[in-house]
């Protein structure tokens, strides 16, 4: 045996090591996260008082199927199918409370992507016929629902009720999962898709404000005007955009710019502020949670993502950051494939 042959052999044995290292510890983090959040297949979101939701179902559905964990992918969804998949569409009720029940039957879009794309994904990788029914059946709501028509393009209303309004149309810009848009045109082929994805990219290139030139959580879109309400920050939602961006294939350095050189701008330093007001800079004086670090860290990483360094998995910061974490890594997953 040559020395090349050997050396050959020597790096095959320690990439397939370092793959079943980083195998063990996602599979461990998804333990983690089932043990501290998930009951009989719902997501308990103790943050908000207990309650499930959509997002948090859909992301678990999303994370089981990348740990294929069939199990528990099948558990999760049989509770949301029973207790949320209870509207007039196929669309789902998005938020359920214990003592209550249902406790606002309007969906939440974002929600009803994840679970749509969950879906898809859970077809093809276990071949049951009845993900793939349901999965279109969902995908063809949100198209007939949520899709609204405007001067920049085709939008997502966040739901349906409650965000068009005379003063113009409420828009959360972190809706807007451009790999799940993918994923469902695919699965559900119609024109709308790509304009969907083209609006998107549009106002994100466009919602840039104050000092750092970051979008809102929230927006108003009233004609050719769009401008933040809500507290103006960039913040709970928004840490999301450059994620589904990076994740979709659809950033630019133009695009991911701005979130670079806001997070850069605190290397090193104790804190890194969970929201910023777009206009006035004002900023949080609370460190950000270990998921907002996270998706800074794939966004700082961006172009040479596969050098992202995540920080430990920690369930003890609760449900929305374990998500945040999780599906960051989840991501990183899907782009070295």
């Amino acid at each position: 045996m040559t020395w090349r042959t050997l050396l050959r052999f020597w790096l095959l044995s320690i990439t397939l090591v370092l793959h079943s290292l980083a195998h063990a510890v996602g599979s461990e983090d998804w333990a983690q996260f089932k043990s501290a959040f998930i009951e009989n297949g719902r997501v308990i979101d103790v943050g908000l008082n207990g309650i499930s939701h959509t997002e948090g179902q859909g992301m678990a559905l999303l994370l089981a199927v990348q740990n294929n964990d069939p199990a528990a992918f099948a558990q999760i969804w049989t509770w949301t199918q029973r207790n949320l998949q209870v509207r007039d569409d196929k669309l789902f009720a998005w938020s359920w409370s214990p003592k209550t029940g249902i406790n606002d039957m309007n969906n939440a879009s974002d929600g009803d992507l994840f679970i749509a794309w969950a879906l898809s994904r859970a077809y093809r990788k276990w071949n049951e016929p009845s993900y793939l029914f349901a999965a279109i059946q969902v995908s063809q709501s949100i198209r007939a629902k949520l899709l609204r028509k405007t001067n920049k393009g085709i939008v997502l209303l966040p739901g349906a009720k409650g965000f068009e309004k005379p003063e113009g149309l409420k828009l959360n810009l972190s809706y807007w999962v451009f790999p799940a848009i993918a994923d469902l045109a695919l699965l559900d082929p119609a024109p709308e898709w790509e304009e969907l994805r083209a609006t998107g990219l549009q106002l994100i290139q466009e919602a840039r404000f104050g000092k750092w030139q970051l979008p809102p959580d929230w927006l108003q879109l009233e004609g050719e005007s769009i401008n933040p309400v809500d507290g103006d920050q960039f913040g709970y939602n928004a840490v999301r955009i450059p994620l589904y961006l990076i994740w979709g294939q659809q950033a630019t350095p133009t695009t991911i710019k701005p979130f670079q050189n806001f997070w850069s701008s605190f290397a090193g330093k104790p804190l890194l502020p969970a929201w910023v007001n777009v206009n006035t800079g004002e900023m949080a004086t609370y460190n950000a949670s270990a998921g907002f670090y996270s998706i800074a860290a794939i966004t700082l990483a961006y172009p040479n993502v596969d050098s992202t360094l995540l920080p430990s998995f920690n369930p003890s910061q609760g449900y929305y950051s374990s998500m945040l974490s999780l599906f960051t890594n989840m991501a990183l997953e899907d782009l070295k494939k």
